[in-house]
């Protein structure tokens, strides 16, 4: 069976995704940090479907250490999902360089680093799949995101470009752009608006398995921000969004 390799797997949706991924018969690698902590979850994944699951520790941080990372894995994955994801609170953002590294680092540089190197061994196999989670915050700057969302813009703009580049390849990059995701039941959101982990977890292996290249989940996302983005400047500049 093939492995996929889950970085940011702690997470709810990285799980979800986990889980469909066994469901299909795939062999799955769970990276992160402190990634002992969801040992259980591996075991009930691999006594449920009968697949194999590895956790592997990566702080996607640490930049020096992606390549040794990768080199240790045996075999190595047929698929790769980022599910990485930092969002600081926007006014501490503005008044520390810290908040603002740890997002660029964690949302793009990070993910960046790992996936180039990823990039070029399914070159050369010339195979395989990698699925990048962006955001629609990365659609257009907005005043209460635009430290998170400048990070994840970049990271859309550089799958597109990996997209281009592999597609002579054979491998697939699908770039996916979450709107909201009801990951925490604490905070109140919009319910036609806000999708389940488990549902976003389906889009993505639904699009990955049909190739297709960008999907907004849930997909009204797609016409709601087709409509910021044609706002003109003068306008959008004025508004408190």
């Amino acid at each position: 069976m093939k492995y996929i390799l889950i970085i940011g797997a702690k997470n709810i949706l990285a799980k979800e995704i986990a889980k469909v991924y066994a469901m299909n018969g795939y062999n799955i690698y769970l990276c992160g940090r402190k990634i002992n902590e969801i040992e259980q979850f591996a075991k009930i994944l691999q006594s449920e479907y009968k697949i194999i699951t590895e956790l592997r520790e990566l702080d996607i941080e640490k930049f020096d250490t992606h390549q040794s990372f990768y080199s240790s894995l045996d075999p190595k994955p047929f698929g790769f999902i980022n599910v990485t994801g930092f969002y600081p609170d926007q006014k501490n953002a503005e008044k520390s360089q810290d908040d603002v590294s740890k997002s660029i680092n964690i949302n793009y540089s990070g993910p960046v680093s790992l996936l180039n190197i990823v990039a070029n061994d399914l070159e050369i196999r010339r195979e395989g799949f990698i699925v990048g989670i962006s955001s629609v915050s990365g659609e257009r700057g907005r005043m209460k995101n635009y430290i998170y969302g400048s990070a994840k813009s970049a990271f859309t703009t550089y799958l597109s470009g990996l997209r281009n580049r592999l597609s002579k390849s054979n491998t697939h990059v699908l770039t996916v752009i979450p709107g909201y995701i009801n990951t925490n039941k604490n905070i109140e959101r919009p319910k036609l608006l806000t999708a389940r982990p488990a549902d976003v977890a389906k889009d993505i292996f639904n699009a990955q398995k049909s190739n297709k290249n960008i999907i907004y989940t849930k997909w009204v996302w797609r016409y709601i921000m087709l409509v910021i983005r044609i706002i003109p400047e003068f306008i959008f500049k004025k508004l408190n969004i």
